[in-house]
């Protein structure tokens, strides 16, 4: 191949790298172009999504705030607030007896019901009387046969008293005489206390109430044979009119109740259920314990109630409340109007549009079902009572009065 071959051959070769050099860079920028085109694409489409769902969620919320929400509402009162300490309590019998013999014999007469109310000095019980009337027989004939002597006695005494004197006996025989009247006085006063004493078994053989009030279930059948010295008695009988209370409270409360208790005569005493709904009996307090229990940190404290209706029942337990003071003049509402957050207490009230707006408030007490105010709240304002889980601030509803609320199911 000649000189101007290769040169030809060369520049040829120089041109076609140059073309290619072009190629490639001309498909780089139009790679770059469309991958520019296709991220401002992806940052539209973005865009738009966003605010079609930011459009969305505005409607939504629109068509909510334009949809009134149902709620119940009751109205802020003002009023007197009773204010109590509650305590888990067990009532307790005034009396409890257990009747046993007082002698030996066969049960012949039952003369009570299982629950029967008694009185005092009734006839419950009668044990066979037979063998100590024989003995009370047996002690009033000795009685007789000595009081005989003793006349007997007695008469010779006066003959020798009389013999004395005019010198015919002496002193010896009018001393011995003397000494067997007395020894004879002493045989009636041993032979009336036998009488006595049979008389007292008698007594003993006809059983009666010491106290007035239930007899419990019967112990021992007629027919058997009892003992003074069983530990089983035939019967029980316990005092419920009246009835007593013990309860404990805690011994934070202890101040505020001897406070209360030195500016009243008498403390009163409630009995609920277990439920404490159910109000059972009204008493008065009658006495507080004398020491705190240092395991419980409680003290015990004993009311008293009539207990005329029999409501209360010996070791029932229930719900003690003793009213200790009276706060007047203050702002009532229901407690399920006390809505709590981290940051604070509020309730929802319902303005003159049928909007509603947030309240914080201070709370003063709670008692049972109602809640007194201290501070954020005025008598005659509406707050909402049930729905609040579907509100906020400038929700409108729909509301209804507590007593026009139908029950839930």
């Amino acid at each position: 191949m000649t000189p101007d071959n290769n040169i030809a051959g060369a520049q040829q070769n120089e041109i076609a790298v140059k073309s290619t050099s072009k190629t490639v860079v001309r498909k780089r920028w139009v790679f770059g172009v469309l991958g520019l085109v296709l991220i401002l694409i992806a940052i539209y489409l973005f865009r738009v999504q966003s605010s079609s769902a930011q459009l969305s969620t505005s409607a939504r919320r629109a068509r909510s705030n334009t949809v009134a929400v149902p709620v119940v509402i009751a109205k802020v009162k003002s009023g007197d607030m009773d204010v109590y300490l509650s305590g888990l309590g067990t009532v307790t019998a005034l009396n409890t007896v257990t009747l046993k013999s007082r002698v030996d014999g066969q049960l012949v007469k039952v003369l009570f019901q299982e629950g029967q109310m008694v009185s005092t000095g009734q006839l419950l019980a009668e044990i066979d009387p037979r063998p100590f009337q024989v003995q009370l027989a047996q002690a009033e004939g000795q009685l007789v046969r000595d009081q005989a002597l003793l006349t007997n006695a007695q008469i010779d005494l006066e003959r020798y008293r009389t013999l004395f004197k005019e010198d015919s006996i002496p002193k010896q025989q009018l001393d011995t005489q003397e000494s067997l009247v007395r020894q004879f006085e002493g045989t009636i006063k041993a032979d009336q206390s036998q009488v006595d004493n049979a008389k007292l078994q008698l007594i003993y053989c006809r059983i009666t109430a010491p106290i007035t009030g239930r007899v419990g279930l019967r112990l021992v059948d007629v027919g058997n044979m009892v003992h003074a010295s069983d530990t089983t008695g035939l019967l029980v009988i316990t005092q419920v009119q009246p009835i007593t209370l013990v309860f404990t409270l805690p011994e934070d409360n202890l101040p505020a109740l001897l406070a209360s208790m030195k500016g009243r005569q008498q403390l009163t005493v409630a009995a609920f259920d277990r439920e404490q709904k159910k109000l059972l009996a009204t008493g008065t307090l009658q006495s507080i314990d004398n020491q705190i229990d240092p395991t419980t940190g409680t003290v015990k404290l004993k009311a008293v109630f009539p207990n005329t209706d029999g409501a209360l029942f010996p070791n029932q337990f229930v719900n003690a409340r003793i009213l200790i003071d009276t706060l007047h003049n203050v702002t009532l509402v229901p407690n399920a109007a006390i809505q709590c957050s981290p940051q604070s207490t509020f309730v929802y009230t319902v303005n003159s549009d049928n909007t509603v707006a947030i309240k914080n408030v201070e709370l003063k007490l709670a008692q049972g079902d109602q809640t007194a105010i201290a501070r954020g709240l005025d008598p005659g304002e509406t707050v909402v009572i049930d729905g609040v889980d579907k509100l906020q601030p400038g929700t409108k509803v729909v509301a209804r009065a507590a007593d026009q609320a139908q029950p839930r199911s």
